[in-house]
Order: structure tokens, then C-alpha cells, then sequence
């Protein structure tokens, strides 16, 4: 039971978790199991960690650790144990309990009828949810934390993926290979969410010659509950219930299925809870069915249909994420009637409520004109008050795409940020609290507390160094651990299995890159030239190493030849032992990566990459990013913060813009990188280098983060859609505080 101090701000009644055998004075981690707070407070995953630290290795989930045989007679008699326990219960109390004192509630409390409600297809919160895929999710995973962490009244809508995304394996070949798990509910933080009576909520959704229903569970995410919808349940046939098994599955049929469980069930659920959200947001186009399920409604309540468009329009907000048209979600015409028909017309068995499909496609149409396409973008687009795009380039690009659906409309630049507390290490992290008195926990409070990260010069560079080496260590150990399994089971021999104890030298210059590898973002850019890369990395006093990590869709061949041909010349003569492949990307290897190279590296073809927050991550870990001028990099850049590869204009000529920006990467390298690295003090610190990573640090910390992101969401997009004039509000505070002065 949950006291009532601690309720949060939109609460959604669940079943109770598993029935773990917990003594009565630890019961409390019943409750901190099933919220997701733990994962951005290492404090807390510590707790759980010492309970029995190699079962938390293998699960590093809490709710499957608590199922496990524990030594709790040494942990009661263990006064170390108890202490910590109650230090991170009380802070767990305090964070739900404080919402008030927070950003949003300071500024706008009382300003918004009911809460926002987000939809995704996916989130990312930690590597032991496998229900994310990459960017998208993990962007999604800490908006859903940073609107916890403000008291941001917020619920989140997705689907429960019971085979998640696919784990990926290389073959001896350098071939992807997929594998799908099966996850076991029972043993995540995911709770059955209950309907007002007290019975598990399923809501139904209308398909050809059938209605189908989706059972709908719970992630507690700090204050934040994200409803995750799921057909895998005996109350649907067996050719239904995997529509939410596998998420972005290849067919364009089971996508369509999925996207209406998405949009319509999702609207559905919040309604069966009580929820009247007074702001939709969508992110992305694939739940765009939200948007006719809301406009049946209000036809169902005797509505005129112009004027129920017209209604969803005003509350509805949308981002945007894909710079250019043909990457944006869209449907063949012809499926769209077949499959969605049912559910905006009417067969006999759907709600009551009758949207004409030609008009849904008509909404739909795209910016080539094509009739026989559906975009969920352009219908997305034109049924929202506002959308934004996530980074000022991005909207230059994306106005200019959509201008013919957007009139005079713009959409807005609202660059994407990172959440902090989840991405900073924990060394980086104890050098703030030391040295900055800063508060990881509070970034959103930390604007009215003298902006710590403007003062990262006062970090000693000996500590700084110090804690940066350790966050390496921890990467070059994890690394040979995972090459070592991965050429294990290539069949490699001892010896070179032994090599790997010295793979990943945390004293080398590393050089990191990680992200899907669609064709768009040139990982082979850096192998442009063999010989000058065989050079640079072989270096007798100032050697180099790359370390690549990323998945490519099981559709897309193209990027998966891209993985094959990095990982032959990772095991090349020219390149071994100094270009490394780890497979398996997650988020746990991300947040190795971007805390433990010197510097992240990330050469897309401009303006192809809409933001991107790799870089974000590891610059306030105090990696320095070297990084062609697209998405956020393009204003993030400084001139004195790291480095840009090429410049802002482009040549149409692909092949020559690769030449350009390949030999411009190996003279930034060459000339710049390496010897600023290498350059060290009588007592071995790289003084200028170290100068860079508090530049890097200082200059995104608040700047990129979600929480600066999330303020300009609320006033730019959520209160507006809302009917707030945030104008007027702004007007009236300048005016109480010229007053109070």
C-alpha cells in the first residue's frame, strides 16, 4: 500500500507484484522493485546489488533477484545493510513526495484539467527492458523519467513487446544474426493494471471479422505510469496474439495491427482508468489511430465530424523525427482500408461512431501526392496544434519537407536532451557532488542553484583524470569480457583469446562509435583510406583505437553488410588489436561507451541525422565529440568544445562529400586529436585535454538535457495545446516580481 503522501501525480491501480519472501523490516523493497526510480539512482541498484551481487549480475533487475534463494539472516544482522536501506527508502519517499517544490508545479500548477498523455512505440529505460529498439525508445525512456523527476503530470502509452527487439550476434563472417527472447512477465517490474470494479483492464480493438482485446500493464516510472498494451493473452485467437510480440517487425501487415492496438487501444485504456488528458502527444506517427479513435468519440457523442477533427486537432502535439519524407511511417492505401476499415466504419461489431476511411486517407495523403499511400506523418501533421522537430536543423529540414502540408504553419525546432542521472557514470557523478555540490537527482532544481555545471573548471584535473581513467576501465574490462565470449564461440584459438587481456588500454586514445547502422550514418567513412588509418592507429609513442557497436534492422541488408565489412577489418592485419566490434548493443554497452572513450564520433550525411544523443551522453561524461555538423551537433558546437568535421554546406555530389569529409576526419585526427591527447604535464596530465572535457561538459550538460528539453516542451507545446496563453502567464510574472522588487 502505497502511503498517501507518496501517491503520485496520475495513479493507475495494479495487481500486486510477485509475493517475494522479504523480512517485514525490508519490506519497502517491494515497492522500489516495481518502480523504475532504481535505475537512474545508482544508490539504490547498489542496495539491490549486495543482496546477492552474482544473481544481480546475471538479471540486473530487482524483481527477478527478489525471486531468487537471498542470505537474509545476514543482511538483518548486518547494521552496514540496514543503514543503507533506510538511507535509500528515505530518499525514494522524499522523491514522490516533494512534486510540489518542483519546476512545474512552481510555474504552472493548476494550469492543465488532466495530464499529458505520450504515445511511443517504444521506451528505453533500461537494458533489462528489452522493449526498445534505439534513439526513438531511449528518447522516449527519459522524457518518461525527466516528467518523474519535474512531477511533469504525465502518463505514457506503448506496447509490451513479449519478444522485445532482437539480440544480436556476429558470426566469424561478420554476419548479423538475430535472436528474439521470450520474456517472462513474471519476473519484470510490468503489473497487471486493474479496471475500476478491480478486474485486470483489457480493451477491445475492432480488426476485419473480429475484435480482439488488449490486456493492459504497468511500468512505474518514478511519478510517471507508462500503460503498455498486450494481445498475447488467451482471450484472443492464436493468429492474434502475437501482434505485439516483436517490435518493428518486418511485416507491413502485422505493423499496420500493431499500430492500431497502439493508437486505439491506447486511447481506450486511459479512458477505462478515468483519465481525461488535457494534452495528447505523440511521438512519431505510429500512433496516429489515437487520433481517429478520439475523433470516433466524439461522433459517437453526436458530434458533426468537421467539428470533432477540429477538437482532437486543438489538444494534440506531435515530434517528428525523420528529416526526410520517404523515412516517416506510411501504409499502402488499399491495407489501410481492408485493415482499418472495421474500426472507422463499422462491420455490426464495433463502437458506435462512423469516420469515413476516404476521409482518414484523404488526411493522410502525402507531400509526393500519392493517393495509394498512407502517412501517418502528413495525417499526424495536419491533426495537431503543434509539432516540433528535434533539433533547429531538423525543423529547417523539416519545414522545408512538409511546407506543402504545414501552410503557414511552422514546425518548431525543440532539441532533444538527454537524462542526465541515467547516463552520467558514477564516478563523473561523485566528482560533481564533491567538488560542485551539485545534485544529479535535481537538475530541474539546479537552475535556481547557481548552475553547477558552469563551474566544472573547478574540478581538480588530477581527480577529473582520475575518474575518467576508472569510467575506462570499467569499458576495457566489460570489452574483453564480450569479445572474449563473442571469439570464443567463433572458434578462435587460446592464444588469441589470451590477446584480449590487453585489449581496449585505457592508457590509448579511444575513440567511440555506436549507433544503428543505417548506410545514412558513413561508419565506413573512417575506413577510407587503409594505409593513413593503419598509421594513425599503429602510431609507435601515440597510438589510436576505435571501438564500433550498433545493430542494423533484420530488413535492411545494406546495414548489415556495413557491420560485416567493419568487423573483417577489426580482424584484419592492418587493424587488429586496435579496431574492436562488440555485438549486442544495449544499453548497458552504451552507457559503458559514452562514459569511457576519450572521444564520440559520429560523421552522418548532412542534414540526415535529426538530432542524435549518443554525443550528449558522452559529452557530460566529459567525452569530447568530434562529429560532422547535423542534428544537435550543428548548435551544440562552440568552436572550443570539440570538433567539426567538413562544414555546413554540402555537396550534391555524395561520392565527393565522402571524400571531403573522410580526409577532413584524418587531418582533425592527425593534427589536432592525437597531439592534444598525448600532450602531458611534468605530472602526466593532458592539461589542454582535460580543458576540453570540462568545455565539453559545461557546454550540454543543461543545454541537452530533457529536463531544459521538457521546459520547452511544457510552454512551447503541452500549455499551449491546453489553451493556456503562456504569454500572458510570462506577463504576469515579470509583473509579481518587479513588484515583490
Amino acid at each position: 500500500m502505497i502511503p498517501a503522501h507518496m501517491v503520485p501525480p496520475v495513479r493507475v491501480p495494479t495487481q500486486p507484484g510477485a509475493p517475494f519472501r522479504v523480512p517485514p523490516q525490508f519490506d519497502g523493497l517491494r515497492t522500489l522493485a516495481y518502480n523504475l526510480w532504481w535505475m537512474w539512482h545508482p544508490r539504490a541498484a547498489l542496495l539491490f546489488s549486495r543482496l546477492e551481487p552474482n544473481t544481480w549480475s546475471r538479471y540486473r533487475n530487482p524483481v527477478a533477484l527478489l525471486q531468487t534463494a537471498i542470505n537474509w539472516k545476514s543482511l538483518v544482522e548486518d547494521p552496514v545493510f540496514i543503514a543503507e536501506y533506510h538511507g535509500v527508502m528515505e530518499a525514494f519517499e522524499r522523491y514522490l513526495a516533494n512534486g510540489a517544490d518542483h519546476w512545474f508545479n512552481r510555474r504552472h500548477a493548476g494550469q492543465l484539467a488532466g495530464p499529458i498523455a505520450y504515445f511511443c512505440a517504444e521506451y528505453g529505460f533500461h537494458e533489462s527492458l528489452g522493449i526498445y529498439s534505439g534513439g526513438l525508445g531511449v528518447l522516449a525512456g527519459d522524457h518518461m523519467k525527466s516528467a518523474s523527476d519535474m512531477a511533469l503530470p504525465l502518463v505514457g502509452v506503448g506496447l509490451l513487446y513479449r519478444k522485445g527487439y532482437f539480440r544480436q550476434a556476429i558470426d566469424a563472417d561478420g554476419h548479423q544474426e538475430h535472436e528474439y527472447p521470450d520474456f517472462d512477465l513474471g519476473r519484470l517490474p510490468f503489473l497487471r493494471v486493474l479496471d475500476p470494479m478491480g478486474d485486470p483492464l483489457s480493451v477491445p480493438v475492432e480488426l476485419p471479422g473480429r475484435v480482439i482485446s488488449a490486456a493492459v500493464w504497468l511500468l512505474q516510472v518514478g511519478r510517471v505510469p507508462v500503460l503498455l498494451l498486450d494481445t498475447d493473452h488467451s482471450g484472443n485467437g492464436d493468429a492474434d496474439r502475437p501482434i505485439t510480440h516483436i517490435l518493428y517487425v518486418r511485416g507491413r501487415e502485422m505493423r499496420l495491427h500493431q499500430e492500431l492496438v497502439l493508437g486505439v487501444g491506447g486511447v481506450r485504456a486511459l479512458r477505462s482508468l478515468g483519465l481525461a488528458p488535457s494534452v495528447w502527444h505523440l511521438n512519431e506517427g505510429h500512433s496516429a489511430f489515437s487520433l481517429v479513435e478520439r475523433v470516433r468519440e466524439h461522433v459517437a457523442s453526436g458530434m458533426l465530424l468537421e467539428d470533432a477533427w477540429a477538437t482532437v486537432r486543438r489538444c494534440s502535439v506531435f515530434t517528428i523525427h525523420t528529416p526526410v519524407s520517404a523515412g516517416n511511417e506510411r501504409f499502402d492505401a488499399n491495407l489501410v482500408r481492408r485493415i482499418a476499415g472495421p474500426f472507422c466504419e463499422g462491420d455490426g461489431t464495433t463502437a458506435a461512431g462512423h469516420v469515413p476511411l476516404d476521409e482518414v486517407l484523404h488526411l493522410g495523403l502525402g507531400v509526393e501526392g500519392d493517393a495509394g499511400q498512407f502517412d501517418l506523418t502528413a495525417f499526424s501533421l495536419r491533426l495537431s496544434n503543434g509539432a516540433n522537430a528535434v533539433s533547429k536543423l531538423h525543423a529547417e529540414t523539416a519545414n522545408n519537407t512538409w511546407e506543402p502540408i504545414l501552410g503557414t504553419r511552422a514546425i518548431l525546432g525543440v532539441t532533444n536532451g538527454v537524462h542526465t542521472p541515467t547516463w552520467v557514470g558514477r564516478a563523473t557523478r561523485e566528482l560533481f557532488e564533491r567538488h560542485l555540490d551539485a545534485d544529479l537527482d535535481d537538475l530541474d532544481g539546479q537552475t535556481d542553484a547557481g548552475h553547477f555545471w558552469e563551474r566544472v573548471g573547478r574540478i581538480p584535473d588530477g581527480d577529473l583524470w582520475e575518474a575518467h581513467q576508472y569510467q575506462k576501465l570499467e569499458l576495457a574490462v566489460f570489452a574483453r569480457q564480450r569479445l572474449r565470449s563473442q571469439l570464443a564461440r567463433h572458434g578462435e584459438s587460446p592464444t588469441t583469446l589470451l590477446e584480449l587481456d590487453d585489449a581496449l588500454d585505457p592508457t590509448i586514445l579511444t575513440i567511440g562509435f555506436a549507433r544503428r547502422f543505417a548506410t545514412y550514418k558513413r561508419a565506413l567513412l573512417l575506413f577510407s583510406d587503409m594505409e593513413r588509418l593503419r598509421r594513425l592507429v599503429w602510431s609507435a609513442d601515440r597510438p589510436v583505437q576505435f571501438v564500433f557497436a550498433g545493430k542494423a534492422h533484420p530488413a535492411d541488408r545494406p546495414g548489415q553488410q556495413v557491420i560485416q565489412a567493419i568487423f573483417e577489418r577489426s580482424r584484419s592485419a592492418e587493424l587488429r588489436g586496435r579496431v574492436f566490434v562488440l555485438e549486442d548493443y544495449s544499453m548497458r554497452v552504451a552507457k559503458l561507451l559514452v562514459r569511457g572513450v576519450d572521444v564520440w564520433l559520429n560523421n552522418p550525411r548532412r542534414p540526415m541525422e535529426a538530432s542524435g544523443t549518443s554525443g550528449m551522453k558522452g559529452a557530460a561524461n566529459g567525452v569530447v565529440n568530434l562529429s560532422v555538423l547535423d542534428g544537435w551537433w550543428d548548435e551544440g558546437w562552440t568552436g572550443d568544445n570539440g570538433w567539426a568535421i567538413g562544414g555546413r554546406v554540402t555537396n550534391p555530389d555524395e561520392g565527393a562529400q565522402d571524400w571531403a569529409d573522410a580526409l577532413d576526419l584524418y587531418r582533425i585526427l592527425e593534427d589536432e586529436v592525437v597531439p592534444r591527447y598525448y600532450e602531458r604535464t611534468a605530472a602526466g596530465l593532458p592539461r589542454e585535454w582535460l580543458a576540453l572535457m570540462k568545455r565539453s561538459m559545461a557546454t550540454t550538460i543543461w543545454r541537452f538535457s530533457t529536463t531544459r528539453m521538457l521546459h520547452e516542451y511544457a510552454e512551447q507545446l503541452y500549455l499551449p495545446a491546453a489553451g493556456v496563453d503562456v504569454a500572458v502567464l510570462a506577463a504576469r510574472r515579470r509583473q509579481l516580481v518587479t513588484e515583490a522588487g
